[in-house]
């Protein structure tokens, strides 16, 4: 294999449980959605279920932020989003007990301003509670989605990244 734009035939190794499919223009379709969740199925045999059958081992698909959606979301939460692409969504997985769940909103939203963020807001991710297994059930935790913006997103996120991209180099 040769060395080609990001792939480098150095990191090579078995990835079992490892599975990617992408537009590479960037074009979102429901067909990589589609293919995904082949993926998902197709990785059934490295143990993808918990030791309950209606459990799942997290295992997933990451797709582009689906903007329209969010938009409409958020707006109904009585925030805005900005244009596609000057946003970041973060899940979190905080504790069902509001009063907890609140103190880690709040330091979530001081550790955002010290780093240059701007919380745009919170979203409550709605769960199917009646799709768990029960192993799960007992540590479910209350999953919201945060907006975050900065000034200049592309920089703030080359600032991330560029420590753990350079360790791959």
């Amino acid at each position: 294999m040769v060395k080609q734009g990001l792939y480098d035939p150095k990191f090579e190794h078995d990835a079992c449980g490892m599975g990617f499919i992408v537009n590479l223009n960037g074009e979102k379709s429901h067909e990589v959605i589609r293919k995904g969740i082949e993926i998902l199925i197709n990785l059934t045999h490295r143990g993808a279920c918990g030791c309950d059958p209606e459990t799942g081992d997290g295992a997933g698909i990451t797709i582009q932020i689906p903007h329209e959606f969010f938009a409409r979301e958020c707006s109904a939460l009585g925030f805005s989003l900005s244009e596609p692409g000057t946003y970041g969504v973060g899940m979190m997985f905080l504790p069902v007990e509001p009063k907890q769940r609140l103190i880690c909103e709040g330091i979530v939203e001081r550790i955002a301003k010290e780093e240059g963020l701007t919380v745009l807001g919170w979203r409550d991710t709605p769960v199917r509670a009646d799709a768990i297994g029960r192993t799960v059930f007992i540590h479910l935790r209350f999953i919201q989605l945060v907006g975050l913006t900065a000034v200049d997103l592309p920089q703030f996120f080359d600032q991330l990244c560029r420590p753990f991209l350079n360790r791959l180099s």
